[in-house]
């Protein structure tokens, strides 16, 4: 079995590291680069992402966020493409421990 719905960061700290990944639906797969944007804007991604066009050509779909939970104060990452209504969490897979590697766990908008 393949394991789809991934990103796979280069350091740890993954806020500042670069990630490529696949995330797979029903109606399709796409292979995608997570590269850190430096913004001093609050609002703003930690990451821009980007996916190949039929062509070849990389094009920005969406981004990452930095978030932190109102009920626990504890902080996450939400992944977004915008043209495709795709939201995510990032996490970990069960029973995984490399922290490099995050699960793009999909979630409907309220």
């Amino acid at each position: 079995m393949k394991i789809t719905n991934y990103i796979q960061f280069d350091a740890e700290k993954f806020e500042t590291a670069t990630g490529h990944g696949i995330i797979s639906t029903i109606e399709r797969d796409i292979d995608i680069s997570a590269y850190p944007n430096n913004s001093s804007n609050d609002k703003a991604p930690t990451h821009r992402l980007y996916a190949k066009s039929p062509r070849g050509y990389d094009i920005e779909v969406g981004g990452i966020w930095k978030k932190t939970s109102e009920a626990s104060g504890n902080e996450y990452f939400t992944l977004s493409i915008r043209k495709l209504g795709f939201n995510a969490n990032l996490g970990k897979f069960p029973h995984q421990d490399d922290p490099t590697l995050q699960a793009i766990i999909e979630w409907d908008p309220k």
